[in-house]
């Protein structure tokens, strides 16, 4: 109430009056906001915007008014909310234009999250393309193309690049050993996309070699992306790099890093200011300006298949970026994959392998047992899990350095049976397996971990138990009572070691742990490979080479390997020549003939069998599909269809996939799982 000329104004409290004229402040702000929101801005007043929506039917373009006062914010690749069914979403502005197709009044923009762009043209086009290829969602693409924000470390600048001191001379030097090698190069260096399939010999180093071609690269002005399977190679690129190089040209790109530093790192790419990134599978879609090398290595390796949706593999993303962008492609590795071996068949690239003379130079690979001699120095060897011919081979390598020596399985005694007739040993409360976790603890079940002190053969009656499956632990345990006086050491599962000194020790690793040693290893002993080719999976031979392969590879200059096993086994005889070329021909050609992975595209659906009924029913397949299944899974209430066409039509099918999703999710159907070109069957 306003008080009369006759009145005196009542004073107010100061605190209140402070109080009152915050809120004035308050309200008249807000005002502003909205008037600010109401006028859209002059120039290019329309965003096209796309959503974090999972949903198959909107996954598309969105346009919205751009308010005045985010004008200059909301460039191309900057953050935003927007309204959209009721509540604000995130979402990337693509583009900005002047005019939009949508003939009525298009929302404003809710907020501008940050006006740091982060999602490239380049790589907003790459995850469409990825998001097409395995009938996806492109939202699910770009989860894996662009970090978390950490707003914290946006406001941080970024140091710029120091000046390069690289001689392309060195790169020359380094591949010399490769005659192919000097073509890619010279074409890497005029700025044209050379394609190779690298395959290294042993005792390659090859994280030198991937850093001397990002180092020509940038000394011809364009950028890189490597692509490596897990944190300790990326840790030796990391090193090599920045040895070839020096500090400062350079990102790794990887989780363990945590979100402060990932998202540091991943700006000083965006912003231009490093131009080389290595990293695991999202350093596949750096927004690397210039792109002129994309380069992978051990592509076998399982750790480069995306487990989240829409699954797509790193080897397919990188060879998709190198075509959009005009860029050198690399896929390298010890052993070569049938889709690597199909880039060659294809003529889509060309080899890069050392002569044959120089890989008998670097290694000698044998087999125990595959001679006369042998076998008449050992005539158990067949029979024995290490024969004597091994023990000889590690006397001979501990005489000179480490010793390395791999088994497939980790732990102790992973499986038990009875020593007389040979019947698995099983638990009485719950019949699991029965094992043994150590050369003290009395046998244990794996299921529900009661432990079994007196156990008794239910066949019988034998109580002495044998381990037909053993492990890391128990390598170890018996390799220390065989050379008493030398170290043992074991890297697998938690506990993985990542060098080793020169020092003669022996070092027992599984698959993917096998720790590096200084100056290479002397002795490489492969044991149980039984196992690994008896493995129920279509790449069971492929995987196994590949496995002896990456360890014979970490063999110092004349180093030897041996391998225990059936000298007969294709994938032996590959590893003795080390012939992972031929061996890829031979597979390819078995996969033509059935119909498999590369000669075929296959799709898998998964889910319970009445959501498999309604998608079949509204899929429109290409006329030559196989529909194979469904079948039953591990799960009882899930089932399993597969979809097989011939390569030439796998984008047919993806198409249709898609559209069936649309379909799907506007009807708000109970949802499958769809995988096109599954690393697994």
């Amino acid at each position: 109430m306003t008080p009369t000329p006759d009145e005196p104004a009542l004073e107010l409290p100061g605190l209140v009056r402070d109080r009152a004229a915050e809120g004035r402040a308050k309200a008249a702000a807000t005002r502003a906001r909205k008037v600010a929101e109401a006028q859209i801005a002059e120039v290019d007043p329309v965003a096209r915007v796309v959503l974090d929506l999972p949903l198959a039917h909107l996954d598309r373009v969105f346009d919205y008014a751009v308010p005045a006062a985010m004008a200059e914010g909301a460039v191309p690749g900057s953050r935003v909310k927007a309204r959209f069914g009721g509540q604000d979403v995130d979402g990337f502005v693509l583009a900005r234009s002047a005019a939009s197709d949508h003939e009525g009044r298009l929302a404003p923009l809710r907020r501008l999250v940050s006006p740091e762009p982060v999602l490239s043209p380049a790589v907003a086009a790459l995850c469409e393309r990825v998001a097409e290829r395995y009938a996806g969602v492109s939202a699910d693409v770009r989860r894996l193309a662009v970090p978390p924000r950490h707003a914290t470390t946006e406001k941080e600048p970024t140091p710029p690049e120091p000046p390069l001191t690289y001689d392309a001379g060195d790169a020359e030097r380094a591949w010399s050993a490769y005659p192919a090698a000097a073509p890619f190069l010279a074409h890497l260096r005029s700025g044209h996309p050379p394609r190779a399939v690298w395959s290294a010999g042993p005792g390659e180093d090859w994280p030198l070699l991937l850093a001397h071609l990002a180092g020509s690269a940038l000394a011809a002005g364009r950028g890189s992306v490597l692509c490596l399977p897990d944190h300790r190679d990326v840790a030796r690129v990391d090193a090599a790099l920045t040895a070839v190089l020096g500090e400062g040209h350079h990102v790794a790109l990887q989780a363990d890093a945590g979100p402060a530093a990932r998202y540091r790192e991943f700006l000083a790419v965006s912003r231009g200011e490093r131009r080389i990134v290595v990293g695991t599978r999202s350093a596949a879609f750096a927004p690397v300006r210039d792109l002129g090398l994309v380069a992978m290595w051990d592509d076998g390796d399982d750790l480069h298949a995306e487990p989240r949706a829409p699954y797509p593999h790193v080897r397919e993303i990188l060879l998709l970026r190198a075509e959009q962008e005009g860029a050198a492609a690399l896929v390298g590795g010890f052993a070569r994959t049938v889709e690597a071996q199909h880039l060659l068949r294809t003529g889509w690239a060309r080899e890069i392998a050392l002569p044959r003379a120089a890989v008998r130079e670097r290694a000698l690979i044998g087999i125990s047992g595959a001679t006369d001699v042998a076998i008449a120095r050992d005539p158990s060897a067949g029979a024995a899990r290490v024969p004597r011919e091994a023990h000889d081979a590690l006397r001979w390598g501990l005489a000179r350095g480490p010793a390395l020596v791999q088994t497939p399985r980790s732990g102790y005694a992973l499986r038990l049976a009875c020593e007389r007739c040979r019947t698995p040993a099983r638990c009485r409360a719950c019949a699991g397996p029965l094992e043994l976790t150590g050369p003290t603890t009395p046998p244990r079940c794996r299921w529900c971990a009661t432990e079994a002190p007196g156990w008794s053969c239910g066949e019988c009656g034998a109580t002495g138990l044998r381990a037909p499956v053993v492990g890391d632990a128990r390598t170890a345990d018996e390799l220390g009572r065989s050379f008493p006086k030398v170290p043992v050491v074991s890297s697998s599962g938690d506990q993985v070691r990542a060098r080793v000194g020169p020092e003669p020790r022996i070092v027992v690793a599984t698959p993917g742990a096998e720790p590096v040693a200084d100056d290479g290893y002397a002795v490489v002993l492969l044991l149980d490979t039984w196992w690994a080719l008896g493995r129920d999976s279509m790449r069971a031979p492929e995987e196994a080479l590949r496995r002896w392969c990456n360890a014979v590879g970490l063999l110092g200059p004349g180093g030897r390997a041996l391998a225990v096993g059936d000298p007969a086994a294709p994938a032996l005889q590959a590893l003795v020549r080390w012939d992972s070329a031929g061996f890829a021909v031979r597979e390819a050609e078995e996969r033509w003939e059935a119909r498999l992975p590369p000669a075929a595209r296959l799709a898998t659906v998964t889910g319970p069998p009445g959501a498999l009924d309604d998608l079949r029913a509204l899929l429109a397949l290409p006329e030559s599909t196989e529909v194979l299944g469904p079948v039953p899974t591990h799960d009882p209430d899930v089932e399993r269809l597969v979809l097989r066409v011939p390569r030439a039509l796998g984008t047919e099918l993806a198409r249709s996939l898609a559209e069936a999703q649309r379909l799907r999710s506007a009807r708000k159907l109970e949802p499958v799982r769809i995988q096109v070109d599954p690393w697994e069957l």
